[in-house]
Formats: C-alpha cells, sequence, structure tokens
C-alpha cells in the first residue's frame, strides 16, 4: 500500500462521518503541528476509530498492509550521519558476521578513516535514499518506491581515496534496498565521480532514474558482498 492508497481508503471511511464530524476533523488537520511519527494520517486514523467508522481489526489490517510495502520508510527520517554513518555500517554487520568494526586491535594504524574490516580488506560504507526530485519538503514526503517511475537521486558523499580498498553504496527505497559494490580504483574511474566541493579532498557520486542501470555491473546481493570483496580483493593481489 502506498502513501496515496492509504490516503484514498481514508477518504472513503471519511465520507461515512456526520457532516459536523467532517468539518471537526478537517479543522483538527489544519491546525495540528506534526512531529514523527504523529501526523495527519495518525490524526485521521485515530478519529475514525473514535467516531467507530474503522473497527480495531481494519485498523490492524490496514497498519499491516502499509508496513509491509513500506519497511524501510522509517531509514527517511533518520538524521543524515545516523543514516549514512551509523545505520549503514550495523546494517552491513548484520548481513554477515565476517564484517568486522575497524579498530586499532584490527589495524594498528587505524584512525577512523574507513569504517569495516574484512580479513584485512578495508571497507567505506556510504548510504543514501532514493528522493524524489520535483517534490519539496521533509525526508518522507520525497520517499519512494523501487518501481516508481518518478525521478529521483540519491548522493554518496564524502568519499576519500587512499583510505579503504572497497565502497559498498547501500541504495534504500521504501520497499527494497541495493548494494553496489566497487573497487576503490572502480570509484576512482567511474565517469560519474565529481567533487563535493570546488577544490577539495572529497568527493561523491550520484546515482538517478537516468544513470542507475550502468551501476547494474557493480550490484551484489546481501548475502554475496562478503564472498565478492575477498574474491576480487585475492584476484587483484596475485
Amino acid at each position: 500500500m502506498k502513501l496515496y492508497e492509504l490516503d484514498s481508503l481514508l477518504s472513503k471511511y471519511e465520507k461515512k462521518l456526520g457532516e459536523l464530524e467532517k468539518i471537526a476533523l478537517n479543522q483538527k488537520i489544519e491546525e495540528s503541528i506534526e512531529a514523527y511519527p504523529f501526523n495527519s494520517y495518525e490524526l485521521r486514523l485515530t478519529y475514525l476509530l473514535d467516531k467507530e467508522i474503522l473497527d480495531y481489526k481494519e485498523y490492524e489490517r490496514i497498519r499491516k498492509d502499509y508496513i509491509s510495502s513500506n519497511k524501510y520508510l522509517e531509514l527517511y527520517g533518520l538524521a543524515p550521519r545516523i543514516f549514512g554513518q551509523v545505520w549503514g555500517e550495523e546494517h552491513i554487520l548484520s548481513v554477515d558476521t565476517r564484517f568486522q568494526k575497524a579498530s586499532k586491535s584490527l589495524d594498528v594504524n587505524y584512525c577512523n578513516e574507513y569504517d569495516l574490516w574484512l580479513n584485512g580488506i578495508k571497507i567505506e560504507v556510504k548510504a543514501s535514499h532514493a528522493s524524489d526530485k520535483k517534490i519539496r519538503g521533509n525526508p518522507i514526503s520525497k520517499a519512494l518506491h523501487i518501481e516508481s517511475d518518478r525521478s529521483f537521486w540519491m548522493n554518496f558523499q564524502q568519499i576519500k581515496f587512499n583510505v579503504c580498498d572497497y565502497f559498498i553504496f547501500i541504495g534504500v527505497w521504501v520497499d527494497n534496498i541495493k548494494y553496489w559494490v566497487l573497487s576503490e580504483n572502480e570509484v576512482k574511474t567511474h565517469p560519474n565521480l565529481s567533487h563535493q566541493h570546488r577544490g577539495g579532498v572529497e568527493y561523491q557520486i550520484g546515482i538517478t532514474d537516468k544513470n542507475i542501470d550502468i551501476f547494474n555491473k557493480f550490484l551484489k546481493n546481501s548475502k554475496e558482498i562478503a564472498d565478492y570483496i575477498i574474491r576480487d580483493f585475492n584476484e587483484n593481489q596475485s
């Protein structure tokens, strides 16, 4: 269930309200101040429950349907640093136990310049979510499903070289996650690489609806990321 489908469903229930109840609900929505997770949809649902237009069993069905098709929507509400660094690293650590959080106990020369360690291989993790380029508003309002035909943009920033061996780029949609795995050299030589700031030492790569297909050769499923990196690294060392 997409957001517009939820909106349409609630509107159908709201038609069963009395005229004064409709006016009261609209006024509440206009006067409400939103703070995640309390928003206009939460207000409409609780109002319909209170007026017994919607029973709890139906509410549970709606909630289940919506969550099942928007299971990563909450990630859009995370602060950029928490999402891009903390969540991204923890997510990769969770998909394969061979990944380890980088530390001086693993690498005596480690100075927080990369994120993860895999059998002596240094890995940097970047995460971004697909956002609708034509909508203004908070990140959640720009969230997209994987099959959406809307123009989207995701940006992998603060890329530095000579500090890691591989990059894992995590692309998040509300219902899907993609993983692109590139060696440092593949990132260095990629045509979509650009300076993040003029004259700076940090770079960025943007993935959009226009260029996403050229990244297909770097796509890996979560269970093969570690094996691929180990195999590719060893082949390049020989």
